[in-house]
């Protein structure tokens, strides 16, 4: 090869790698596999890190997203004599990993993850960032939210970071984002919750002998009980009361534990056809790490509240 044509190939080569710099976000974006996006692929083409979570069910450890999925999750507490599922955080050290590998193309990160109410993933990837210190800036924020309104956020940092958007930049619009994400659901049964150290065991047994359906919220990060309905007729219900109260909706998801749209669904989206007319609201199955806190056939409303016309 002559001088020439090494000299026009490495010009070639140069002008690649430009184009590549040039695209490419100059902030990371990490989540954890508890943030649930409308498409499944989002995380992908934003090149978007996302740590699981493990899902254990007795000495069986799972990875959230990769080595199972909700409906093989489902299929297994469905089991006979299957142990209750536990949910466990990604470790300081899994973290650490995590953001050495998003170094390898950016020294700036923002990564955005479950309530630290809801577990120790916040406070295991703030330690985790730890030992990068001085040679990488890692953001970490508690999204006091999770599944679908995790996912918006996340889907919110990572536009902004595609535009050019600073680390600080993203964290301001994500905390300013935070507040209009509301979270509301219903369980069958307390028994999932009082497994994970939620509640005690003595209000679950008692909710299970009365057939109470506990109408949950999460508040400041953390879920509390705003109701205790009798039937699932009423918490639908509920559910169809709190959603019909904003007269601004960006984005309005329904979750539940199954991908085929069940009778309480069907309720909630041909009240919302009247009150929203001309919207559609997508149905989402809520994933493992969720599932282990609500167990099956629970059903949710999570809401992204739209900002008043001004015009």
């Amino acid at each position: 090869m002559d001088n020439d044509t090494m000299n026009n190939e490495s010009a070639r080569s140069l002008f690649i790698l430009s184009l590549f710099i040039e695209f490419m976000p100059r902030v990371r974006i990490v989540t954890d596999s508890t943030a649930h996006f409308a498409d499944p692929d989002f995380a992908q083409k934003h090149n978007i890190t996302v740590a699981p979570l493990t899902i254990h069910f007795g000495k069986e450890s799972f990875r959230d997203g990769v080595d199972i999925s909700p409906a093989q999750f489902f299929a297994r507490l469905g089991a006979a004599n299957s142990a209750l599922p536990t949910a466990a955080s990604p470790t300081p050290e899994q973290f650490t990993a995590v953001y050495d590998e998003a170094a390898q193309s950016s020294n700036q990160i923002v990564s955005i993850h479950l309530s630290s109410k809801l577990g120790r993933v916040w406070r295991n990837a703030k330690a985790g960032s730890e030992p990068l210190a001085g040679r990488c800036n890692i953001q970490v924020i508690d999204s006091m939210t999770t599944s679908v309104g995790l996912g918006l956020l996340v889907e919110a940092a990572a536009r902004a970071a595609a535009d050019g958007a600073t680390p600080d930049d993203i964290v301001r619009i994500v905390r300013g984002l935070i507040p209009r994400v509301y979270v509301v659901f219903f369980v069958d049964s307390l028994e999932y919750l009082a497994h994970n150290k939620r509640f005690n065991k003595t209000q679950a047994i008692l909710g299970a002998m009365l057939g109470i359906k506990p109408f949950l919220a999460i508040e400041e990060g953390d879920i509390v009980v705003m109701e205790k309905l009798r039937n699932r007729l009423q918490a639908t219900e509920k559910l169809i009361e709190f959603a019909s109260e904003f007269s601004e909706l960006e984005h309005l998801a329904i979750l539940q534990s199954t991908p085929e749209i069940t009778a309480d669904t069907r309720l909630v989206l041909d009240q919302l056809a009247i009150d929203f007319p001309g919207r559609e609201f997508p149905v989402e199955v809520y994933g493992p790490a969720l599932a282990t806190y609500l167990g099956p056939n629970a059903m949710g409303v999570i809401v992204f509240e739209g900002l008043p016309d001004d015009n």
